[in-house]
Formats: structure tokens, C-alpha cells, sequence
């Protein structure tokens, strides 16, 4: 992680008339290196947070101006800026302290922070919104339950700023939530509304559009925009035209107009952390954020964090329970089966609790967290298994595209009938994913209409869309999927849902490995019976007598996180300590080696007394896009002097040429 402090050289004095404006200008680049000074272009005015293109090296690139001055570095020959691409800026003085803040706290750039923080798009264009031209009939809000109420005065009252709904699904959060959002617009104030998948909200946009119209609609940010159409958005922000964000991670940086309130759904869900530089968890950077604007915070979720239960606990978040489904739904039954009593992936009881919800006119979802149709391939006579040319990770088949597959790095092969090894033809495949289940029921149930949903089914732009309004109007009788059918499905005909292989994620080699599985059960099990009292969930399992499987199948919420606190709080993991993750990789194995050993060896000088390092140590995915991964954790109790230890150790680090470091403060996978 190579730093620079000042640009490079290049041509001489510049003698052409010049726009007003400083002469110098610092400009923060996508890459680990601090801002470079260059001379101000001569025509064009280039102020804070305007993009331009500047020499590097032998390219030129895309940055961003984060200062202007009056005077040069001294002994410095500065090349010129070639040219302005946005003269108007994308972000203010203090939207750079914010990034600044990321930088410090992330150990990352400046330049790296702010490419995550802004879109980069260099032009806008016409975007639908939420906003319409016709006046809007008055949408009254619906009126909220005991529970309920209480919750949204305690989002308001008692001078508190960070509360916590913990409600079973169905229990009417997002109620509270929006309703807390027009109060706080009412205030004059903006609101920023975070969920883990847009592509999965559309009834609370569908809500947004009429409740929010009055008020300028809403702006939408995710991934599934296009850049420019990011950057329309971000504009419209910026401006003041709507008081509202809704989005996923990326959402917390939006430019609004004094911040009055951050929703944060679904809290415990993983994908609000990134996993590229910076590596930000967009619940930190809310919290940050509001404790800048003097603003509030509320989180929810029928499965908290971790350390979020923790916090709730201590007494650092105010904790309001939500007891009751309010659609006239009941909490489902729970029974386990175990699949070493069957032959193949589902039992004869899942086979005959689908074929009687379907004779009820009843819908059923799948969950499955793996793609494919096969995870492993084996010779039976040497013991061969195919992995991945450039990761340490086997290829999974893939029998609808005909590849096997590797899900890191996207190498694909033909699959073979015949060892590559040895020859023998006595091969075979096992293990199985979604595509599998899909043949299986097909062939099973060929008149039924079954549906797969995971990224190998929807990779046409609206196919998700058209899946889900399908599977709300009764079209569809078996949702299967991944991830996705976890998150946002809140459907009146669902009874039955069936969690195909609840250990998909619990052997690996992580110590959130419990938390994760034990909240998927538990969120996956919340898509029945949300209508009405008869819902039901059946979870297979070849580990049926373990902690996290055995407490989710009995919802034994206070049970689980007693139990998973102490197990964290004896092998001293968070909430307990905080750790930094330190992941140096490159082509060569023995130039890892060598590089790791000595930034081991420099981190712990730094943090002796104050932190423990433990590693090296080869990752669990120990190869990855053909580079091999060690990493460091360093494991503290006295996170800001660490932090502090950490920061000046990296800085004196020379990453030799050919090898990368990542640096993951707070890392939520170890793998």
C-alpha cells in the first residue's frame, strides 16, 4: 500500500491566461496513494469536488479535486490538470470531512473512500421517480398498533438517538419505519432509508410512491442503476429536490440536506459491509453520520446482530419489542428432518408437505443457499477432485449452460466423464444446489408452475421483477431460490416453507458461522404463515443436534444469543474485542510468505501490549483469482490505540511490487 505525497512532475510554467480560481489544485485518485498536486487547468475553473482527468504516470485518470491552494510543494515540478469533466461539484467541504472520516477509519485513501462515497457517472439522463406531476390523493397512514405506537415515540421521545425494533417477521416495522420517516420530513428534515436488496423492496417502494409524493417522491440508489442514472439521482439529492433516499449500502453516503433520520432494515444482514476497499459497514457510517447531524437512528430486525443484542442489552440501544403479526398471522411450527434418513435432497416429508399445501390452492417457498446443480467432482479410483485452475475452491456444475463453474473468480470448463488424472472413468458428482432441486421437482411435479430465483435465473434485466409479481398474484406454486427469497417476500399465500439444507454455511471456518445460519433459518421461516395461522416450516438437516439448527427450529431467541455471547466472550471475539483482518496477496507464494512474515513482525511492535496478532497464517481460501492469500488478525480491547498502532504501522510498510494488502477493520468473514 504505496503512498505519494505530492504529484509528479511535468511540463513547465504555464503562461496561458488562466479562469479564476486557486492555481493548484490536490486531487484524490481510486488508488492507495494520497492526493497529488497538480497545476490548475488554465481555462477551466476545477473547485472542490469537481471530476477531472490528470496525468499519472503514463495514463491519464479519473480523480477528484479535494483542495485548492495557493502554493506549490516546494522543489516540485507540477503537471497540469487536462481537463475538467464536471465544473459543478459533486460534494461539499463537509461531505469531504466525512470521507476523510472513512479513510481514518477504514485505513484506506482518501481517493478510495470517495470513489465509493460519489457515483461515477460523468453525465446525467432522464430518470423516472417517484415524483409524478398529478397531485397525489392523501394517503393517511395506517393506524398503528399498541406496540407500534410505543415504538415510534420512542424513536422521537425521551431524547434517545439510536433504537432497535425487535419484532418477529410480519410484526409491522416498516410501518413504524415509514411513518417516523414523515415525521421527520415533516420537520424539514431528510431521511435516509437503508435495506440489504432493492431489488426485493417493491412494496415498500410501491408505499414510498404514494405516501412521499407530496413531499418531492423519493430517490432510489443501488447497484442496479446505471452510473449516469446514479448520478441523476445523486444530483436531484444534492439539490434538495426530494427529502427521502431509499437504497442499499451505498445509500448512506447520500448527499442530503441536514440528515434527520437513518432507517437501517434488516440490520443483521451481511451485505452492509462492503467487501472491496473501502471496507465500510454501512451501519458504522450511519452512526457516524448521525451523531454529526444531531440526528436519530433506527434499526430493526426479527434477528439481531450479534453485537447488536449485545448493545441492546448493555443498554446502548433502546430496545422496543413488536410481539404480534398484524395481518392475522401466526408464528409457524417448526419441525426438523433429518436428511441421513432419505435418499436424496428432499425427504419424503417435504415431497408430501408440498403436494398437500398445493392441494389447499396454497404457495410454497424453497430455500437453498447454493447454486448450480453439483458442488463436487470426484474420481472414485485416485480420489481426484476438480477444483478451480486459479482458486483453491472445487468448480461447481452447472448442467443447464453446460460449465463447471468456479463462484470466486468466474473460470469455467467443460464438465468430463472421465478422470483427468488418472483416466478412470468411475467418476461422479455430488453435493447439489438450486438447479438440482429445480430438475428434481419438475420431474416430479411436471404440471405444477415452479420458479427458480437466484442470479443464474434472473441475470435478464427485469426477470426478478416479473418472478416476484407472478409469484404475489398466484402464478407460481413452488418460489425456489437462494438468498434472494430470504429477503423482502411478504406473500398472503404462502404456507409452507422448506429450508433444503440448513448447513450449508455451518462447518466453515469462521466464528460467525453459527450467527449466520441460526439467523437464515429463522428469516427464511418468517415467509410462512404471515397471513394467516397455519404456517409451516420444515428445515433439513444432516447436523439436526446442533446449537444453532436445534435453537432456530424452536425460536429460541434468548436462548441462542446467551448462549452464542458466552461461547464469543471465553475465545474472546467480538462484541467482546474488535479485530482487523490483514490480507496481503500476490503471484508468488514465496514472496506472500516473506511479505507477510514481516508486516507480522512490524504490526507486532506496534501493538505490543495493547493488541495480539495471530498468524500468519494462509487463509482459508488460501488461493483466489490465481494469488495466493495470508493474512494477519490483530485481536484488541483497546480498539482506538490500536487502531492508532495499526494505522502507523501500514503506513511504514512497503508492500513490495506483485503483492496487494486488503485491510478489513471489523471484518464480518474471515475466509
Amino acid at each position: 500500500m504505496s503512498r505519494r505525497r505530492a504529484g509528479r512532475s511535468g511540463g513547465g510554467p504555464d503562461e496561458t491566461p488562466r479562469a479564476p480560481g486557486a492555481p493548484f489544485v490536490d486531487v484524490a485518485f481510486n488508488l492507495p496513494i494520497e492526493p497529488l498536486t497538480y497545476r490548475a487547468h488554465p481555462e477551466q475553473p476545477s473547485p472542490v469536488g469537481s471530476r477531472v482527468v490528470a496525468p499519472l504516470g503514463r495514463r491519464s485518470l479519473s480523480g477528484l479535486v479535494v483542495r485548492e491552494t495557493d502554493a506549490a510543494p516546494p522543489s516540485v515540478e507540477l503537471k497540469t490538470i487536462s481537463r475538467v469533466v464536471e465544473g459543478e461539484p459533486l460534494f461539499s467541504s463537509d461531505y469531504l470531512a466525512l470521507a476523510d472520516w472513512v479513510r481514518r477509519m477504514y485505513l484506506c485513501s482518501l481517493g478510495e473512500a470517495l470513489s465509493a462515497m460519489v457515483p461515477g457517472a460523468r453525465r446525467e439522463v432522464d430518470l423516472p421517480s417517484f415524483a409524478t406531476d398529478e397531485t397525489p390523493p392523501a394517503v393517511a397512514d395506517l393506524a398503528l398498533s399498541d406496540e407500534q405506537s410505543v415504538a415510534l415515540e420512542s424513536i422521537f421521545g425521551g431524547g434517545r438517538r439510536l433504537v432497535y425494533l425487535y419484532g418477529i417477521t410480519g410484526s409491522g416495522k416498516t410501518e413504524v419505519f415509514l411513518q417516523a420517516a414523515e415525521r421527520t420530513i415533516a420537520e424539514g428534515r431528510s431521511v435516509i432509508y437503508l435495506v440489504p436488496e432493492i431489488a426485493l423492496t417493491h412494496q415498500l417502494l410501491e408505499s414510498v410512491r404514494d405516501r412521499f409524493a407530496r413531499v418531492g417522491g423519493a430517490a432510489v440508489l443501488h447497484s442496479r442503476l446505471t452510473p449516469s442514472q446514479r448520478l441523476t439521482e445523486w444530483r436531484r439529492i444534492g439539490r434538495g429536490e426530494v427529502r427521502l433516499v431509499i437504497g442499499a449500502r451505498s445509500a448512506v453516503f447520500a448527499p442530503v440536506r441536514s440528515l434527520g433520520l437513518v432507517v437501517l432494515d434488516e440490520e443483521h444482514d451481511g451485505s452492509y459491509k462492503s467487501g472491496s476497499a473501502p471496507r465500510y459497514h454501512a451501519r458504522q457510517v450511519a452512526m457516524k453520520r448521525v451523531a454529526d447531524a444531531g440526528a436519530r437512528m433506527v434499526m430493526g430486525s426479527a434477528t439481531p446482530s450479534v453485537e447488536a443484542w449485545h448493545l441492546m442489552a448493555e443498554g446502548t440501544l433502546h430496545r422496543v419489542d413488536l410481539t404480534r403479526r398484524l395481518a392475522g398471522g401466526a408464528v409457524p411450527t417448526l419441525e426438523i428432518v433429518d436428511l441421513r434418513l432419505d435418499e436424496g435432497p428432499l425427504s419424503g416429508r417435504l415431497l408430501e408437505a408440498l403436494r398437500r399445501t398445493r392441494e389447499e390452492g396454497r404457495q410454497s417457498i424453497l430455500f437453498l443457499n447454493r447454486r448450480g446443480f453439483a458442488h463436487y467432482f470426484t474420481c472414485r479410483t485416485c480420489g481426484y477432485e476438480m477444483t478451480c485452475r486459479h482458486c483453491s475452491v472445487g468448480l461447481t456444475l452447472h448442467k443447464e449452460r453446460n460449465l463447471m463453474v468456479c463462484h470466486y473468480c468466474g473460470y469455467r470448463t467443460r464438465p468430463t466423464t472421465q478422470c483427468p488424472d488418472c483416466g478412470s472413468y468411475d467418476v461422479g458428482y455430488a453435493g447439489f444446489g438450486t438447479e438440482r432441486i429445480d430438475e428434481e421437482l419438475r420431474t416430479r411435479f411436471p404440471d405444477w408452475r415452479i420458479a427458480r430465483v437466484d442470479t443464474d435465473a434472473v441475470r435478464r434485466r427485469g426477470a426478478l421483477e416479473q418472478l416476484v409479481g407472478d409469484f404475489r398474484s398466484g402464478k407460481i406454486d413452488v418460489l425456489l431460490g437462494t438468498q434472494m427469497v430470504a429477503k423482502g417476500l411478504n406473500f398472503p399465500g404462502v404456507k409452507l416453507v422448506g429450508i433444503v439444507l440448513a448447513d450449508t454455511g455451518l462447518h466453515l471456518p469462521d466464528f460467525r458461522a453459527a450467527e449466520r445460519t441460526f439467523s437464515l433459518i429463522v428469516q427464511v421461516a418468517g415467509r410462512a404463515g404471515r397471513f394467516h395461522p397455519d404456517g409451516h416450516v420444515i428445515i433439513q438437516s444432516y447436523a439436526t443436534r446442533n446449537p444453532a439448527i436445534a435453537r432456530a427450529q424452536l425460536l429460541q431467541m434468548d436462548e441462542f444469543y446467551h448462549d452464542e455471547l458466552a461461547a464469543r466472550r471465553e475465545l474472546g471475539f467480538p462484541p467482546f474485542s474488535r479485530l482487523v483482518r490483514l490480507v496481503l496477496r500476490g503471484r508468488s507464494g514465496t514472496d506472500v510468505g516473506r511479505a507477510i512474515a514481516d508486516l507480522g513482525r512490524l504490526v507486532a511492535g506496534r501493538v505490543e501490549g495493547i493488541a495480539e496478532v495471530l498468524g500468519p497464517s494462509e487463509c482459508p481460501i488460501s488461493v483466489m483469482s490465481g494469488s495466493v492469500r495470508h493474512q494477519l488478525i490483530i485481536r484488541t480491547r483497546s480498539f482506538a490505540r490500536a487502531h492508532g498502532a495499526l494505522a502507523a504501522a501500514i503506513a511504514a510498510f512497503r508492500v513490495p511490487s506483485g503483492c496487494h494488502l486488503e485491510v478489513d477493520v471489523d471484518p464480518v468473514s474471515l475466509l
